[in-house]
């Protein structure tokens, strides 16, 4: 859509167009003050302008606009890991929720004393995947466990991964590349769902790419699910391997999206978060985690990748 930059260089054009009309009064006896106080405005918004056109220029990742599946995991630290997945899954959710975005919890796997040791999840809204595609990786969390009795600070850790949900076209998997193995559920989800093989795992052999659903109580509701997660998967392995090459061409510091690179600390006792990638440090832990403020985050990252995208394009890599 090249709507958004022709609208940008019309106004690019007008007000060059102001300026100079501007500068031919600056020598007019009665215009000039007039001219120097328009022109005083005029050049920086000039300026801010071309910086504007420039970034409207970048070329589009073509996933920005779809929907995703957020992948969340516990790592270190046990159970303190896993109630940690759930209280991430709760920032996600209301972000999501203030940005009128819905969430569905597509698979869980609950934690030994709360939390979930795995949760997917699919979020569907408006360009989600340009906002959340820099939450790739892992998140550490420092801070006191209720279960800690001398007041120590814990670290933990947990793994995210942020998939583009994908459409048939977009992603070919032939049925011979595909083993399915049915097998009995565990955990919550009613009498029926621990009596029936409705579990079901689904096998890319080509890649080895494996998911797994057991949350229905239907076969047929698991198999289908298990089948747009394991699309997505294939997709995304598809799509790592070139942003591989182009983050190693780059050197990027932000959008590699490698799930063990840590990115990102938050640190309870100093409600502190800091994002490395980018040195970005605030003092809002609560509005983050519980006030769906987690722009406060996302937007720079996303600024930072710009100016990363704009120097390699001037610099012709």
């Amino acid at each position: 859509n090249l709507e958004p930059i022709v609208n940008k260089a019309k106004e690019i054009i007008e007000v060059a167009e102001a300026i100079e009309e501007n500068k031919e009064m600056l020598g007019d006896a009665d215009f000039g003050e007039m001219a120097k106080e328009e022109l005083a405005e005029l050049e920086p918004k000039l300026v801010e302008l071309q910086e504007e056109i420039k970034i409207l220029m970048i070329p589009k990742d073509p996933n920005d606009d779809k929907d995703i599946y957020l992948e969340l995991r516990a790592g270190t630290g046990g159970d303190e890991s896993a109630l940690f997945v759930e209280d991430t899954f709760k920032m996600y959710s209301r972000y999501a929720d203030k940005l009128g975005w819905k969430v569905e919890i597509v698979s869980s796997s609950e934690g030994t004393a709360g939390g979930y040791k795995e949760l997917i999840i699919l979020i569907k809204g408006e360009s989600v995947y340009s906002k959340l595609k820099y939450e790739a990786g892992t998140h550490r969390v420092q801070r006191v466990p209720a279960t800690e009795t001398q007041g120590r600070v814990h670290t933990s850790a947990i793994t995210v991964a942020v998939i583009p949900e994908v459409g048939d076209v977009e992603v070919d998997i032939k049925p011979n590349d595909i083993k399915m193995d049915v097998y009995r559920s565990s955990g919550c989800g009613g009498q029926s769902v621990n009596t029936t093989d409705s579990a079901v795992r689904l096998t890319h052999i080509p890649t080895g790419i494996v998911a797994a659903i057991q949350d229905e109580k239907s076969q047929h509701k698991n198999r289908d699910k298990a089948m747009k997660v394991l699309k997505a998967r294939v997709y995304e392995a598809q799509m790592r391997e070139q942003m591989d090459k182009l983050a190693a061409d780059r050197k990027l510091q932000v959008g590699s999206g490698d799930r063990s690179e840590k990115i990102r600390t938050y640190n309870y006792p100093q409600s502190r978060i800091t994002d490395h990638r980018i040195g970005l440090t605030i003092y809002a832990l609560d509005d983050v985690m519980n006030n769906g403020a987690l722009d406060l985050v996302i937007d720079p990252l996303i600024a930072h990748a710009q100016a990363e995208a704009l120097q390699a394009a001037e610099s012709g890599n």
